[in-house]
C-alpha cells in the first residue's frame, strides 16, 4: 500500500534514512531544513507502512533518556536482477537500500529446447536463488531482467538472434504471474551500460557509449544520464552495421587465424606473425567503428566491456593509441574498461527494477534508485574472455 500524507517529505525522509543511515528526528529536520513536526509525521507514515524501523540508540553522555532513531527497514522487500544468456543466466538480490546480498550464476538457456522450456529454467534460476538466502517470494518487490534481443517498453521481445524462440513474446508478462510483483525487462547491453554508469566506471558521466566486445559487438547509450531507447526500441543496435567485416545480421565476430578471440590472442602473445597481424587490424577497425559513434553522439566517455575488455595490453592500449588518428579532432575522448565485467548487466538489471518501479517498492512515487552495493568479485582475465556470456545481449 502506498504512503499517504506530504509525499514529498516522506519521500526526502525516506532517502535521507536510506543513503544518509540512521537519524533521529532532529537530525532529520536539520538535515533537510523543515520543520520537526513535518518530521514526525513522515517518519510516523513510514513506519505504518513499514519502511522504517527502531535503530538503535546512542548516548551523547548527557542525562536522561538518548533520542529515538530511525532507519530504513532495508529487509522489508527484495529486488532481483537476472540476466539471461546463452552460456549463462545471472541472478542478483538486493535489499532496498541496494545492498546486494545474494548472486548466483546458472547455465545458460541454451540447453533447453524451446521458448517455454527457457523461460521455465529462468523461473526456477530466480526461486533457487531466494531459497538458498531463505527470501520468501512474497518478499520480492520488483523483477528487473536483462535478455537479447530488441525489447518494447512493456517487456514484450520484438526480436531476438540470440533467443529466436523469444520473438514477439512478452517475458514481462509471463514473469509477473510467476513472481506476482511489477517486471521491468530491457537489453541487456543497455542494462549493462546502466550498470556502468550507476556504479560503475561511468559515474557521475552523463553521456556514454558502452561497447560490448566479445563474441559480438553491441552498443549500449547512455545520453544525458538516461539509457537511450529510441522510438522503436532499437538504439543502440548497431554493432554488425558500424564495424566492418562483422556478419551483417548477427554481428558475429569472425576471425582467421583461430577459431576464437581466446586463440587469436594468445597466439598474438607468443608471437605469431600472422595472430598479430589479423588482431591490428581488428583494432583499428574497431577504432574506426569507434570513431563514426563518437562524431555521431560525441560522448565524455567510451567504456569498453564484454569478455575482450580485460585485454589491456593487446586490445585497449593499442585501441587508445589507433582512436585519435580515426578521429582527426583537437580533444580526445577518454576509453575505460568497463568496472563490473560480466556482472554488468545483471546489477543493470536491479538498477532498472528500482526506476521503473519505485512506486511499488517503496510506496513512494518519487524515490530514486539507491546506490547498489555489489559484492566483491574477483576481476576477469584476457583468458577467460570466452565465457563472458555480456556480448550476447544484442
Amino acid at each position: 500500500m502506498a504512503v499517504t500524507g506530504p509525499l514529498s517529505i516522506v519521500a526526502r525522509s525516506a532517502l535521507q534514512l536510506r543513503d544518509g543511515g540512521p537519524a533521529t528526528v532532529n537530525e532529520l529536520a536539520r538535515s533537510l531544513e523543515i520543520s520537526r513536526t513535518s518530521v514526525e509525521n513522515a517518519v510516523a507514515a513510514l513506519g505504518e507502512s513499514g519502511l522504517v524501523v527502531d535503530a538503535p540508540a546512542q548516548n551523547g553522555g548527557g542525562a536522561g533518556r538518548p533520542a529515538r532513531r530511525y532507519s530504513l527497514h532495508a529487509g522489508a522487500g527484495t529486488v532481483v536482477g537476472v540476466d539471461i544468456g546463452v552460456a549463462s543466466v545471472r541472478v542478483v538480490l538486493a535489499d532496498l537500500a541496494g545492498l546486494v546480498i545474494a548472486q548466483r550464476s546458472y547455465p545458460g538457456v541454451a540447453q533447453h529446447a524451446d521458448g517455454a522450456s527457457k523461460l521455465a529454467a529462468v523461473i526456477d534460476d530466480v526461486r533457487r536463488t531466494l531459497a538458498e538466502v531463505s527470501i520468501p517470494a512474497s518478499r520480492v518487490r520488483a523483477v528487473g531482467v536483462s535478455l537479447p534481443g530488441i525489447v518494447d517498453d512493456a517487456g514484450r521481445v520484438t526480436t531476438s538472434v540470440v533467443i529466436p524462440e523469444w520473438s514477439g513474446i512478452d517475458i514481462g508478462s509471463q514473469l509477473r504471474q510467476a513472481f506476482g510483483c511489477p517486471v521491468a525487462v530491457d537489453n541487456g547491453v543497455r542494462l549493462a551500460a546502466v550498470a556502468e554508469h550507476h556504479l560503475g566506471v561511468a559515474q557521475l558521466v552523463d553521456d556514454v557509449i558502452y561497447l560490448s566486445v566479445g563474441n559480438r559487438i553491441a552498443m549500449g547509450l547512455i545520453l544525458g544520464g538516461r539509457p537511450r531507447r529510441g522510438i522503436h526500441n532499437a538504439a543502440g543496435d548497431i554493432g554488425r552495421l558500424a564495424f566492418r567485416g562483422l556478419n551483417t545480421e548477427t554481428g558475429q565476430i569472425s576471425w582467421r587465424t583461430a577459431p576464437t578471440a581466446a586463440e587469436v590472442f594468445a597466439k598474438a602473445r607468443g608471437g605469431d606473425p600472422e595472430a598479430q597481424h589479423e588482431l591490428d587490424g581488428f583494432i583499428d577497425e574497431l577504432a574506426h567503428g569507434i570513431a563514426t559513434l563518437t562524431m555521431t553522439v560525441d560522448p565524455a566517455m567510451i567504456v569498453i566491456g564484454g569478455g575482450l575488455s580485460a585485454a589491456h595490453e593487446q586490445l585497449l592500449d593499442p585501441l587508445r593509441v589507433a582512436l585519435p588518428g580515426h578521429l582527426g579532432l583537437p580533444f580526445q575522448v577518454p576509453v575505460a574498461e568497463a568496472r563490473l565485467g560480466a556482472e554488468a548487466a545483471a546489477h543493470g538489471a536491479v538498477v532498472h527494477a528500482f526506476q521503473r518501479h519505485a512506486a511499488e517498492i517503496y510506496g513512494i512515487e518519487d524515490m530514486p534508485a539507491p546506490p547498489i552495493t555489489p559484492l566483491p568479485h574477483e576481476p576477469a582475465t584476457a583468458d577467460h574472455a570466452e565465457g563472458d556470456d555480456t556480448e550476447e545481449k544484442k
